[in-house]
């Protein structure tokens, strides 16, 4: 018992005995610091200093930058700017799918490339070669009569009722000679219309101007989308009044006719119109001789 009270007393006295930290002047040994410590003092100095740099750290990494520099640490900065790349590549994936849409379809009406079973109008000409027999053909008495009542009534009886349903309404674009018409068989997916130079050329219906540029084959080259999937094209003008992503009325100037682009054969206005994409004739549409309108709508 006495041994262990004298290590006591020992330990005791070592961690309080007093020592003197001095600092000297190498020349002149005059004293320039003095500091009296015990090994306590420097135990306790150290403890309260290291818990003090651990607290400084996690403050410092908590509320500054710096902790963006640590490996593995998640900053909600970096997570969000993260999600917000992700759906901007997600959006620009989706708009670079319709650009790629939009350029093949733009292709094909620019190049004329178009497949047979594309052309709506192939079932109108498969109709023409048809061979019928007239004489199985004679109307009876009673669809005579029947024949004579629709035939005296108006033609286009537009009710207010049906103008509301009325979607698209087309007009010719200029007036004309038509030197050249829709030709499926010989890939002529519209009508070539003969006028004089700087003919004022008109949108055929209400709709958003999608392409306006020149190309070498055709010349100056106007593209109007329209509602319900219609499109119309006017090629080899002589001008273009209209840039891309216009808004155009029925009837509006958007160009003038010329002769130009290397297929052109001289001035004439080079007309086309599809729906969905593929080419239909003009002519199905749009009466040019008289100038008649050609009512499109849908069934509620």
């Amino acid at each position: 018992m006495a041994k262990k009270k004298t290590k006591k007393i020992k330990l005791k006295q070592k961690l309080t005995n007093k020592y003197r930290l001095v600092i000297l002047n190498e020349h002149t040994f005059e004293e320039r610091f003095a500091l009296k410590l015990s090994r306590l003092n420097v135990f306790v100095f150290s403890g309260l200093f290291s818990v003090f740099l651990i607290l400084a750290t996690i403050l410092l990494i908590a509320f500054t930058p710096i902790r963006e520099y640590i490996p593995g640490y998640s900053s909600l900065k970096l997570k969000t700017n993260a999600t917000k790349l992700t759906f901007e590549s997600d959006s620009l994936k989706n708009r670079l799918a319709v650009i790629e849409n939009y350029t093949k379809s733009i292709k094909s009406v620019l190049t004329g490339d178009v497949t047979e079973d594309d052309v709506i109008d192939s079932i109108q000409e498969m109709a023409k070669r048809i061979q019928i027999d007239e004489s199985t053909l004679d109307a009876s008495k009673q669809d005579s009569i029947f024949r004579e009542k629709i035939e005296s009534r108006d033609r286009f009886p537009l009710s207010d009722e049906l103008l509301e349903k009325v979607k698209i309404v087309f007009f010719a674009p200029i007036s004309g000679t038509i030197s050249q018409s829709f030709n499926s068989e010989n890939k002529h997916f519209a009508i070539d219309v003969v006028t004089k130079v700087g003919t004022p050329v008109k949108a055929a219906a209400d709709g958003t101007v999608i392409f306006s540029e020149w190309t070498t084959e055709t010349g100056y080259v106007i593209i109007l989308k329209h509602a319900n999937n219609f499109i119309s094209v006017y090629k080899h003008n002589g001008s273009l009044l209209k840039d891309q992503g216009d808004l155009v009325q029925s009837g509006e100037v958007i160009a003038s006719v010329g002769s130009s682009g290397e297929l052109t054969t001289g001035p004439h206005l080079h007309f086309e119109t599809r729906y969905k994409g593929k080419p239909i004739n003009p002519e199905t549409i749009i009466d040019f001789k008289k100038f008649e309108l050609l009512l499109i709508g849908k069934k509620k």
